[in-house]
């Protein structure tokens, strides 16, 4: 058995993720197991559920992890988060895994951590269902190196476009239709921002989209300041009215409140004079009074 992993607790070789180098020195430092010692751990934790022998399985093939992470690193999300995600998929192999069948735990592995590495990615990714089918999860994990294979070894061969006879060829090769590489592409090839501005941000910078994408209208203060005036303009509206004389009353709606429907406003002034056969001066009189006892109303309330 291998000394370096026969110890009381195997997890303590290995330091927290958070530390992410020296996580990386840890595991490659971690010798791997023989054929011969990986089948008689396999078996033992098939046969006695013996955890101590599923930890030194594991460890052995930390740095498996390590090396299929890498292969995502540009899709934006953090290493340790691929390799947290990687680990899960491991420990699932490990779990499943049957040395009768003649192959090795290495390449029984692979699979789980890429296919938990992939629905992690899907999952968390900065675009919302950008892989929904088989087809199209095959095109988001493959257009990259595909792109650099055509492009060749330049600089930066994702950020050259592919030509509408390149594309043709992406499409044909995954059976997914050219619309969908070029949306896939346009995706892959967008930039994440930064919603909050950082600490050092200079006066003359743009300002942070943080800024101008909050919903001011959904701060507390606001709905209740709306909520408020909403009251205001229905039932406290009618409170103040009800205030009035009849005469009073009838004047504000005709003014203010009773608004035709082409928009060309209320009564004028020498319309509800000739109405109640008083002069403009003694309408607007009224006018002033009513309204000077609504707001009265309208602030006791």
């Amino acid at each position: 058995m291998t000394t370096a992993l026969a110890v009381r607790d195997p997890w303590a070789l290995v330091p927290s993720l958070g530390n992410l180098d020296a996580y990386i020195r840890a595991v490659q430092a971690l010798p791997m197991l023989t054929a011969e010692e990986e089948a008689q751990h396999a078996k033992a934790l098939r046969e006695t559920g013996d955890l101590d022998a599923a930890g030194r399985l594991v460890m052995s093939h930390l740095r498996l992890v390590v090396a299929i992470s890498r292969q995502y690193m540009g899709y934006g999300l953090p290493q340790g988060d691929l390799i947290q995600e990687g680990n899960v998929g491991l420990m699932k192999a490990v779990r499943r895994f049957d040395p009768d069948q003649g192959v090795r735990l290495v390449s029984y592995a692979m699979h789980w951590i890429k296919a938990e590495i992939h629905e992690y990615i899907v999952r968390n990714w900065r675009l919302v269902k950008v892989a929904t089918t088989k087809a199209q999860r095959k095109l988001f994990f493959n257009l990259r190196s595909m792109k650099h294979a055509l492009k060749g070894q330049t600089d930066s061969p994702q950020r050259q476009a592919l030509s509408e006879a390149e594309i043709a060829e992406v499409a044909r090769s995954l059976n997914v239709k050219p619309e969908e590489v070029i949306e896939m592409e346009t995706r892959l090839a967008g930039g994440d921002v930064a919603l909050e501005a950082p600490a050092d941000d200079d006066e003359g910078a743009p300002p942070a989209p943080i800024s101008y994408l909050s919903d001011d209208l959904q701060e507390p203060s606001r709905l209740l300041e709306r909520r408020a005036r909403d009251e205001m303009a229905s039932t406290g509206l009618s409170r103040a009215l009800e205030q009035l004389d009849e005469r009073s009353r009838r004047i504000v709606q005709a003014r203010w409140l009773d608004v035709n429907d082409d928009a060309s406003g209320g009564k004028t002034l020498h319309e509800l004079a000739a109405e109640y056969g008083v002069s403009a001066e003694r309408i607007r009189q009224i006018e002033v009074a009513a309204m000077k006892k609504m707001r009265a109303a309208l602030q006791a309330a």
